[in-house]
């Protein structure tokens, strides 16, 4: 695996979109009971339970997506097969269809939230100014909440028909499909683990689709979900991301990064010897 820290992309604009997305996911968290940050909730079980209830209220849930219709507080299982049961609570008020959406901005910890920002904060730049500020954002919610639309109906039949989907991962992913289609050959600065993290620049291309033929990988072998990872959101939001930036950019080549500084080559442009 790699960690990307950086595209090499010039960018005309401030990301505005892009910013804005990293705020809106970084305070919907901080006033959630899984940052620690929000007002005290008891014992390490009731914060569990907070936790809980947030994700059940909030959350995608693959049953009640595709029945359009909340499930009882007692069909949803406890997170964690084998945990304690908490005090069942219905979710007020709340409409499956829209919690497609709001499950984006949820996340489960800090590592979860961390994890997926940086792949925005690397990505999401280009792309946006390559599409334009609500193209990009059509495409971040748009394919967000389709790939968990795509999870919902793979997941019908399964124990995680019952268990909420949170995070911005499926969104994200479609993010870096549509990097994967308009900068294919943009360099991608990232950290090598198994080599100390030691920086090296790869073509873009090879870092998405590496990332991408591991998250399909994952997805199959853990039947589709893990525990507390839904690989399947990445592949199908990847997917859709990579059809979106083809759709509203169309399939026009040679284009280059949203801007050429002097003497830079563009990212269409062969690579050197």
């Amino acid at each position: 695996m790699v960690i990307p820290v950086r595209e090499d992309l010039p960018l005309r604009r401030p990301p505005l979109v892009t910013g804005a997305l990293l705020a809106v996911n970084v305070l919907v968290f901080a006033v959630g009971p899984a940052s620690g940050l929000a007002p005290p909730h008891g014992s390490a079980q009731q914060r569990d339970c907070a936790q809980q209830r947030y994700a059940e209220r909030w959350g995608a849930v693959p049953a009640e997506l595709l029945g359009n219709r909340p499930l009882p507080p007692a069909a949803l299982p406890a997170p964690v097969p084998g945990s304690p049961r908490c005090p069942d609570v219905a979710a007020p008020g709340k409409v499956p269809a829209l919690s497609a959406l709001s499950s984006l901005f949820v996340h489960g910890g800090w590592l979860h939230l961390l994890g997926n920002l940086l792949f925005l904060a690397v990505f999401g730049g280009g792309v946006e100014e390559r599409l334009g500020r609500l193209r990009f954002l059509a495409l971040y919610l748009g394919v967000g909440c389709l790939a968990t639309y795509g999870y919902a109906l793979a997941e019908a039949h399964t124990a995680e028909a019952v268990r909420p989907l949170i995070g911005a991962s499926g969104a994200i992913a479609g993010v870096l499909g549509g990097c994967l289609r308009l900068f294919p050959r943009a360099r991608v600065t990232a950290l090598v683990p198994l080599l100390l993290f030691l920086p090296l620049r790869f073509p873009a291309w090879l870092v998405l689709g590496f990332w991408f033929g591991t998250q399909g990988w994952l997805a199959r072998s853990a039947g589709q979900a893990g525990p507390g990872v839904a690989y399947l959101v990445h592949v199908v939001g990847f997917a859709l991301g990579f059809l979106a930036a083809w759709a509203l950019y169309g399939r026009r080549r040679g284009a280059g990064p949203p801007v050429r500084a002097a003497g830079a080559r563009r990212e269409s442009d062969p690579d050197p010897v």
